[in-house]
């Protein structure tokens, strides 16, 4: 037995979840409302206040969806009820961040500023050197993050960039001078 997919759910109090024909899973809760259709080969069952992920046998493809489906239905549990958050850090001179509306500004050390336009369901804020993205789509607010960072990742050398604020970045050894 998938050890992830076997462990129920629990559902907190305040939080709705519909398992429709096709496993089609809506999840509403005091931050939002979270749908997906998840693998039909997979067997949601809807006990009082938790939830059961059951696999119909063990094919390799019925056991690695099994975790799977588990994981989702949670994320979006968690995500209605604590919601997710992702921190990003500006390193470099002359590198910044400025929020206006829903448009986040990066100046990058490009000729020009880096504009972003916040996705639908997520907000992003900045204090400081750090950009903070929040949003109840654990995907979505990894997804964001993920292409703020593209715009100018961090480099070995002396560090600037984009990096999560717990990201290591493993450090090289510039060039010697002759003697």
């Amino acid at each position: 037995m998938s050890r992830i997919g076997r462990m129920p759910i629990a559902i907190p109090a305040g939080v709705t979840v519909d398992i429709a024909e096709n496993n089609h899973v809506t999840v509403k809760g005091p931050k939002g409302t979270l749908e997906r259709t998840l693998p039909s080969e997979m067997e949601i069952k809807l006990d009082g206040a938790e939830v059961t992920v059951t696999r119909p046998n063990d094919l390799k493809r019925m056991k690695s969806l099994h975790g799977l489906t588990r994981t989702l239905i949670n994320n979006m549990v968690v995500g209605v009820t604590d919601g997710y958050k992702k921190e990003l850090e500006v390193n470099g001179v002359g590198y910044r961040a400025q929020k206006s509306g829903k448009t986040l500004q990066l100046h990058l050390g490009f000729s020009h500023p880096v504009e972003m336009e916040d996705p639908e369901g997520l907000e992003s804020t900045v204090e400081g050197n750090k950009i903070v993205i929040t949003g109840i789509d654990k995907e979505k607010v990894g997804q964001y993050a993920a292409e703020i960072r593209d715009k100018r990742r961090p480099e070995p050398y002396k560090g600037k960039g984009i990096k999560y604020a717990d990201e290591v970045i493993r450090r090289k050894v510039g060039k010697t001078g002759k003697k």
